[in-house]
């Protein structure tokens, strides 16, 4: 109930701004019919995602399966796409500082630093 009404909120309020934009107004009833439209649909799309990665053998829902749901609107893919890529990027940067700040814990060197310094050690003890 109370997603539902988080919907029916979320609607009003993009109402009200379509209202002031577009000089036009919506009744209480149209408000409504539009909240229990778009709380029905966004319940279809979350079993259709589901769907998706239960026929993948998987229990999670991924990216994959979002641009699957969206593939009908070529506006909607596009913009979910490039927002995935952007994730995507933003979380190899992220995995790029953790290597780099987990390697200068262990002593302020870079893998290959480290694996230089080992065979360095090795070679002195050989002599």
């Amino acid at each position: 109930q109370r997603l539902k009404a988080a919907v029916h909120y979320t609607v009003g309020c993009l109402c009200q701004e379509v209202e002031e934009d577009k000089d036009v107004q919506f009744s209480k009833q149209s408000i409504a019919a539009i909240s229990e439209i778009t709380f029905r649909q966004c319940e279809i799309f979350a079993k259709d995602l589901e769907m998706f990665a239960r026929h993948a053998k998987r229990t999670t829902v991924n990216t994959e399966d979002v641009k699957l749901l969206a593939r009908r609107s070529n506006s909607l893919l596009k913009y979910i796409t490039q927002k995935s890529e952007e994730l995507a990027s933003s979380n190899m940067e992220q995995k790029e500082k953790k290597k780099k700040k987990c390697s200068a814990a262990k002593g302020g060197r870079t893998p290959g630093e480290q694996e230089a310094a080992v065979t360095e050690n090795e070679d002195s003890n050989m002599a």
